[in-house]
């Protein structure tokens, strides 16, 4: 997400500047604050989080609450001491009920309880979107938040162990393709819906708020559209060569039902997507190949 962002914004005229976790720890406070002071920047892009999917989720509620905690509580708040004058905080779609009214409309959040998987990160978002909120009534500053659905492209996790869903189908399929496999088994029942935007029209949606918005509350951001994680099992099949049977382990959570976002406070200030999603999976996972290939 960030690296798409930086793109975008470099590519729009902007001067930007990234910090990886190597360059900076962002839960680090004080130094987190002291490279803000030092760099000036007319505007923070705050894309940086712990994220996984439900199996990381589960297994580390600590450090998905924590270091996100940590995180925003040091950039959000090192940007005002450093006299940034606009920020915009990226958090997710997580942070709605399990069972809030479809598509999802801002309004919803805090309406009810959240999914038990992933709820420790969700948390964490939620306490982002309040301090958020809290600078601007507080000391007026222009801060904003938007919560982006699930995300995939170039630049994104493949391992099994730690990865969303959609990065994790592209490189299961493709090695028991690979390896003539016949059947793979996934988690769930394969019905729960969700919708999968290319991190590439996050961007383009980034730089239309940074330019446009600057209200209270968070803003959505999705392509309006979902579908079940069999007919994306399919898809991402079909694109990378398998041609076996799917088995669904049942045993497994499925976590939240479906997840589609009311995109309609966005598409308001004239962003749409541009990116289907076939296209957008052909051409990220010939981007992971590339870079499977040259490491």
């Amino acid at each position: 997400m960030g690296s798409a962002v930086a793109r975008r914004l470099t590519a729009d005229g902007h001067e930007v500047l990234t910090r990886g976790r190597a360059d900076l720890d962002l839960r680090d406070a004080a130094a987190t604050e002291a490279h803000l002071r030092d760099v000036r920047p007319d505007a923070v892009v705050l894309a940086a989080a712990k994220v996984g999917g439900i199996m990381a989720n589960s297994t580390y509620p600590v450090q998905f609450l924590e270091d996100n905690l940590r995180i925003q509580l040091s950039v959000i708040a090192g940007s005002h001491a450093a006299g940034v004058g606009r920020l915009l905080f990226l958090g997710s779609s997580c942070i709605y009920p399990k069972h809030a009214p479809q598509p999802i409309h801002e309004d919803a959040l805090l309406t009810g309880p959240l999914e038990p998987t992933n709820e420790a990160y969700a948390l964490a978002k939620i306490a982002g979107i309040v301090q958020v909120q809290s600078y601007r009534k507080q000391y007026g500053a222009s801060y904003i938040s938007a919560m982006p659905t699930n995300l995939y492209g170039p630049g994104d996790n493949f391992d099994l162990e730690s990865s969303h869903v959609l990065p994790a189908l592209i490189r299961r399929f493709h090695e028991a393709a690979a390896e003539g496999r016949d059947e793979v088994t996934l988690w769930g029942s394969g019905t729960p819906r969700r919708e999968f935007l290319h991190v590439d029209d996050l961007a383009a949606a980034c730089a239309v708020l940074l330019e446009r918005y600057d209200g209270d509350e968070p803003v959505n951001i999705g392509c309006g559209d979902d579908l079940t994680i069999k007919a994306l099992a399919e898809t991402v099949a079909e694109v990378t060569g398998f041609e076996g049977r799917l088995a669904w382990d049942t045993s497994k959570p499925d976590g939240t039902p479906r997840k589609l976002l009311d995109v309609s406070r966005l598409t308001s200030l004239g962003w749409k997507p541009g990116i289907p999603l076939r296209d957008g999976i052909a051409a990220t996972y010939r981007w992971w190949l590339d870079q499977s290939r040259q490491n």
